[in-house]
């Protein structure tokens, strides 16, 4: 494949163990927004080497580098969702393909990457100047897996 959209100046660059090649098919068959721009293979049809591949707009680079690479919450990927629909079709299609869900809108999908899944509407609400208001909110997803608009709202409002 050709690079069809010119590199940015920082690019996330993750390092699977062996399973790129999936992970990529399923991030860009995922995020609206996204396609593979270029893969090399280890020989003519052996198995994918690196990519780089668009998601959600946001460019990545990924490299198969063996068993010693891994990967920890302390990367993730935020999906920002427009409503509590939105959140529940990502949620959904993480979940059919093998993610594991964690807390606070949190999930780790099949090849070890965390993921954020989060309305647009958390954010708004944990913006409010009511100090009271955001903890209630901040309390009440805190108690969650994936994030719910109405028991956010009303976390907010009984605060």
């Amino acid at each position: 494949m050709s690079r069809e959209t010119p590199m940015q100046k920082v690019t996330p660059f993750l390092m699977f163990n062996d399973q790129l090649e999936k992970a990529v098919e399923f991030y860009t068959s995922t995020i609206p927004g996204s396609r593979i721009e270029r893969v090399a293979r280890r020989g003519e049809d052996g198995p994918l080497q690196s990519a780089e591949f668009i998601v959600g707009g946001q460019r990545f680079m990924g490299f198969n580098g063996g068993p010693h690479f891994g990967f920890s919450e302390g990367f993730s990927i935020f999906v920002d969702c427009k409503d509590q629909r939105e959140v529940d079709d990502y949620w959904d299609r993480f979940m059919r393909a093998g993610s594991k869900p964690t807390q606070c809108g949190w999930l780790t999908d099949p090849f070890g990457v965390s993921w954020q899944i989060v309305p647009r509407r958390f954010t708004e609400l944990i913006g409010d100047t009511n100090p009271r208001k955001v903890k209630a909110v901040i309390d009440a997803m805190l108690k969650m897996q994936k994030l719910d608009v109405a028991e956010l709202e009303r976390a907010h409002a009984e605060a």
